[in-house]
């Protein structure tokens, strides 16, 4: 019986981490690929600065900054998924 619990216990961890990871992976962000780092259009921050602070007005949510530092990098690569609702403004820069 103890046996069992063990396992059980073991495959629901399992199960907990591989839902938790694609749920990350989907995960999407402001865009910033257009954006010019410290200028204004950026609030003055970098990139994953900027990234992170729009993602948590959105969301509520902070994220890593080693996760906005790749959400960055896939977006400047043309991957990366972006949240159309909160793109900024267009205004001729």
């Amino acid at each position: 019986m103890r046996k069992l619990m063990i396992v059980t216990f073991v495959a629901a961890v399992a199960a907990a981490g591989t839902f938790t990871a694609s749920r990350v992976e989907a995960q999407e962000y402001p865009p910033v690929a257009g954006l010019t780092a410290f200028t204004p259009e950026a609030n003055f921050m970098s990139l994953p600065g900027y990234l992170r602070w729009k993602h948590f007005q959105a969301t509520g949510q902070w994220i890593s900054r080693d996760e906005a530092v790749q959400a960055v990098n896939g977006q400047m690569n043309g991957g990366g998924a972006v949240m159309e609702d909160t793109a900024p403004a267009a205004d001729g820069m």
